[in-house]
């Protein structure tokens, strides 16, 4: 189960930043940041962020800082929501799943907050990504849901692409595999529909053939979705992809030529500081090795993959992430029963606007048989 979530981890990583379309030009922003400022230069580093991710993470990374910097002097809460969301895909990316995480509650308070429902839906989509590859289905599962159905109210199609593809890998990690192909479907033919037909629906309908060991398919859904990626510019979706090939390539012994695409990826994860993607390769990696014989290659190369695993998916970062869940859990059940007390406090105020009505009414009606008993009375007189 590691590796078939590691094998479709793509687009639970490039929901926000990938579906927005293609590669934004980098001159444009560059040149628009050198006069912004205020609230227009905490977007414009924001935007900058999401432009390098998937090229140049270190400064990326700079750009998100500093746009929470510029962002918190001015009490821009927006442009601060946004820039915690991109460090937590950034620390993802390198594999820190509880620090991402604590980034992505930070973000979905102050989203909340603003009641900004399409930033809300955005960081849940991203908090269910962590869940996925923590292995929680059922928070993953919650989390993705609730995430689609807003993409949905908001009529955002690039991100219901994203929201379909993060539920077509959580049913294919439920080995639900026939209810995976009609999200991945979905998303492939929504792609279609906008114009722009991105690599990650190819990407996660190439590993569904692979599960099915129809490897000469998953081929060449890889080799599609690996033109688009370039195109693109996302150089994250390629780490994958290349992953991929050079699995499936080992798998159909054609050894050389996976040792090709896993040699690359190595050095590639590297460079991006993708290390979320550093133990499939290095499993890939080792089992290669051992198919053509290369026993010591082979040894050295799983002692580093578990090293990996470890940090990525060991018990402390577990811990912390346990700890989170039950905090976020917490909040929840303050914000029920505030809204419980508000919502008594509103039906207590109706029911003494109805009692006041009533009252008045009453003295109106006593008030009126006096004024008549009275006019009777002198009538008499």
């Amino acid at each position: 189960m590691f590796m078939q979530s590691m094998r479709k981890l793509l687009f639970c990583l490039g929901v926000l930043i990938t579906v927005s379309g293609y590669a934004n030009p980098v001159d444009s922003l560059e040149n628009a940041l050198k006069t912004a400022t205020g609230e227009g230069k905490v977007k414009t580093l924001n935007e900058l962020f999401r432009t390098y991710i998937n090229s140049d993470p270190v400064r990326a990374i700079a750009y998100s800082r500093e746009a929470l910097m510029v962002g918190s002097e001015i009490h821009d809460l927006k442009g601060m929501a946004a820039s915690y969301n991109n460090l937590g895909v950034a620390y993802r990316n390198q594999g820190a799943l509880d620090r991402a995480l604590e980034y992505y509650l930070v973000s979905l308070h102050i989203y909340d907050s603003l009641k900004n429902i399409e930033g809300v839906a955005t960081t849940k989509n991203n908090i269910g990504t962590i869940y996925s590859l923590k292995k929680d289905y059922g928070q993953a599962m919650k989390y993705f849901e609730e995430s689609n159905q807003q993409f949905n109210q908001l009529n955002d199609k690039p991100k219901i692409i994203g929201s379909l593809n993060n539920l077509g890998n959580l049913h294919s990690d439920l080995q639900l595999y026939e209810q995976a192909l009609k999200f991945y479907s979905q998303a492939l033919q929504l792609s279609e529909q906008t114009g722009k037909i991105f690599s990650d629906p190819l990407n996660n309908i190439g590993n569904l053939y692979f599960h099915q060991g129809n490897y000469a398919r998953a081929i060449e859904y890889y080799t599609k979705a690996n033109l688009l990626a370039k195109k693109e510019g996302n150089q994250v979706t390629v780490l994958n992809i290349m992953t991929n090939l050079g699995e499936v390539y080992s798998k159909s012994g054609q050894y050389a030529k996976a040792q090709r695409y896993l040699d690359s990826a190595i050095v590639l994860c590297t460079r991006l500081q993708a290390f979320v993607f550093e133990p499939q390769i290095l499993k890939n990696l080792a089992g290669n090795y051992a198919k053509q014989g290369r026993m010591n290659e082979a040894y050295e190369t799983m002692l580093n993959f578990d090293k990996a695993k470890e940090k990525i998916y060991g018990e402390e970062s577990s811990r912390k992430i346990a700890q989170m869940e039950m905090a976020l859990d917490l909040q929840a059940k303050e914000k029920e029963i505030g809204e419980m007390k508000k919502d008594g406090m509103i039906k207590s105020l109706e029911l003494k606007n109805t009692r006041m009505v009533i009252t008045i009414v009453v003295l109106i009606i006593i008030a009126g048989i006096s004024i008549f008993n009275l006019f009777l009375q002198r009538r008499k007189s």
